[in-house]
């Protein structure tokens, strides 16, 4: 074989290699962004700052996970309301949210043993007399 025809062969190969990943690239589904209304919830950072900024002055942990029976416990007071979101984020189809409305005095308990074993972010938002806050944990199932 002479000079041309291994360069011809070497460049067809590199050309097939490119398209092959070009194919791959182009059928994949299973991308998941963050958030799908990123740039909307960009904007009104400043007001998650401050619901954070008002958790960490509360004297409670709002926001607790319990490995043993596989749960999350929240300790919020009656007439609390609130969102809870249970975010995966290797995988946007697993995601879980849960809205609570504490009519109850005491600890609520969350079972988590329903879902998939791996990495996740609790992100709890709730209103308690008139302010808001957001505490967030991350956890192995």
């Amino acid at each position: 074989m002479d000079w041309g025809k291994g360069i011809l062969l070497t460049i067809i190969a590199f050309v097939g290699f490119i398209l092959t990943l070009v194919v791959i690239s182009v059928r994949q589904d299973d991308i998941h962004l963050v958030t799908e209304n990123y740039y909307e919830k960009e904007i009104k950072y400043q007001d998650q700052i401050d619901r954070e900024t008002s958790a960490a002055g509360l004297d409670r942990e709002v926001l607790h996970f319990d490995s043993q029976s596989k749960s999350m416990v929240l300790d919020l007071p009656v007439g609390a309301k609130g969102n809870l979101q249970l975010f995966r984020p290797s995988d946007a189809r697993l995601d879980q949210e849960i809205s609570l409305d504490i009519q109850e005095e005491g600890k609520t308990t969350v079972s988590l043993d329903k879902l998939k074993s791996g990495y996740w972010k609790v992100q709890l938002t709730w209103t308690e007399n008139g302010t808001d806050f957001y505490q967030e944990k991350k956890i192995s199932l």
